[in-house]
């Protein structure tokens, strides 16, 4: 178990119109200019954006993986260590992550790709 930090960046490849920014020690994950994440690839941890309930709920989980980042609204951010999780997972909360970020448009037309939802 475990991802290393460049299969995380590979994972963001999946993800339509993702961009990456440099923060000096971070990188910033965004989607048409907004932010779904941050990388710090000196600890080998990743922060991404979910609900304050998802938030609260991995980390009561399994809190040797999982570590509030901050609240912000709606949005309860959530630190991920990279080596204490797998791919599948970790996709599933990009994906997620970015879903809470981008334009509805693009949103319908990802999970449409992705076979949750039905073609327009």
């Amino acid at each position: 178990m475990g991802v290393t930090v460049d299969e995380f960046l590979e994972l963001l490849h999946r993800l339509p119109e993702h961009e990456l920014g440099d923060g000096g020690e971070w990188t910033s994950t965004k989607v048409r200019g907004r932010g779904f994440g941050y990388l710090w690839e000196r600890t080998r941890t990743v922060g991404l954006k979910a609900t304050i309930e998802e938030q609260l709920a991995l980390v009561a989980e399994r809190p040797e993986v999982f570590e509030v980042q901050f609240t912000a609204g709606r949005f309860g951010w959530v630190v991920v260590h990279l080596d204490r999780i797998d791919a599948d997972e970790l996709w599933e909360l990009v994906a997620e992550a970015w879903c809470l970020t981008a334009p509805q448009e693009m949103v319908t037309a990802f999970e449409a790709t992705l076979g949750l939802v039905d073609s327009p």
